[in-house]
């Protein structure tokens, strides 16, 4: 067995180990095969590991010291797949990213200030940096305050985040396609690239209403086999490939909201949809609402392009992303998000120098 030191944090509305770099192998694929086994990919309960059987919670986020000007440290995310034994380190997840800003303090990675303490961090999935600004009355990170995030229960400190360039993060491009609107088998679609590559489209062109429950959604095996060719012809068309064995593009159903917010929206990662927003699908989706020719402008009405703040509903609530201009009017756009973390546990968590799954 191996004993990797490990913390076990939540970050936003996901779950899971952040390491140091250096405690894990450097080979790519030896690597992938010490996360599969600590995190029991390969059983839908992950019962082999500490993965929570969940997309969700079975995320890895992997912290180094960064070389780069413009950074403190390096953060790799990797979605380690439940019940297939493989990973993901395409798209970055800004959920975990809430994690990094505390692991790096408390590791001595970043020097912690009295009062707050700024984490510039590198996304190496994507090559995009984001600003965490971490609570540190006395120098030491605070996690208790009252800050409340739906899709999480009770309240804690609030980590502001701000996505500095994260326009193209994987394509070099805001609208991969070339154009803002696109129609795939009849259906008109955005295929967007800003923090997260997505394909979205309004939940009524495919025969739901949007504000069907995540289980819903994933039962509904006609509506999961559609919107899975619409993501295939959508990851072509820009630029990806064969997406068949990635988790990007997501998928994402848009409607009108229920309450006070923008838009209501279904999250998909890419086959079962989120129980919340990932971060970093907020962050594309207020963009598009923002962006004149997206089928959410379509739904909102050019009024919504002099929006600064968009609310987002989503299955357990709701999430805000400010939205403003790097430097002089027409600067690139960057947004903003208020989010909590926990560290859960510290300590080593042991894997198998081989698969172990029980017949």
């Amino acid at each position: 067995m191996q004993r990797i030191p490990c913390v076990l944090m939540r970050g936003g509305t996901s779950k899971g180990p952040v390491f140091h770099a250096w405690d894990l192998p450097s080979n790519v694929v030896e690597r992938d095969e010490v996360l599969l086994n600590i995190m029991g990919s390969g059983h839908e309960l992950e019962i082999d590991g500490i993965g929570g059987g969940s997309p969700q919670t079975s995320k890895v986020a992997i912290v180094s010291p960064s070389l780069h000007a413009d950074a403190d440290v390096d953060y790799l995310f990797v979605q380690v797949m439940v019940a297939q034994r493989r990973v993901d380190t395409a798209p970055n997840c800004g959920n975990m990213l809430c994690a990094v800003g505390p692991f790096a303090i408390e590791q001595g990675l970043v020097k912690a200030q009295d009062g707050h303490t700024l984490v510039r961090i590198r996304n190496l999935n994507t090559n995009t940096f984001v600003n965490s600004r971490v609570e540190t009355p006395g120098g030491i990170v605070r996690y208790e305050g009252q800050t409340a995030i739906d899709g999480v229960p009770g309240t804690a400190a609030p980590i502001h985040l701000t996505f500095l360039n994260a326009i193209g993060s994987k394509t070099g491009k805001l609208f991969p396609t070339g154009q803002a609107r696109d129609v795939i088998d009849g259906i008109p679609v955005t295929c967007i690239d800003m923090a997260m590559p997505m394909m979205i489209v309004e939940a009524s062109q495919l025969g739901v209403t949007g504000s069907e429950s995540p289980a819903q959604l994933d039962a509904d095996v006609a509506l999961l086999e559609k919107l899975e060719a619409l993501r295939l012809k959508a990851g072509r068309a820009m630029g990806l490939g064969d997406v068949s064995s990635m988790v990007i593009p997501k998928p994402v159903l848009i409607s009108p909201p229920r309450y006070d917010g923008t838009l209501q929206v279904r999250y998909f990662m890419p086959h079962n949809c989120h129980r919340a927003l990932a971060i970093t699908g907020a962050v594309g989706l207020a963009t598009a609402c923002v962006s004149p020719g997206t089928v959410a402008m379509d739904m909102l009405g050019e009024a919504a392009g002099e929006l600064a703040r968009i609310r987002l509903e989503h299955p357990s609530g709701a999430i805000d992303i400010a939205l403003s201009r790097n430097g002089a009017q027409g600067g690139p756009l960057q947004a903003s998000v208020v989010r909590t973390a926990r560290r859960l546990f510290s300590g080593f968590v042991y894997a198998p120098r081989s698969r172990r799954l029980a017949g």
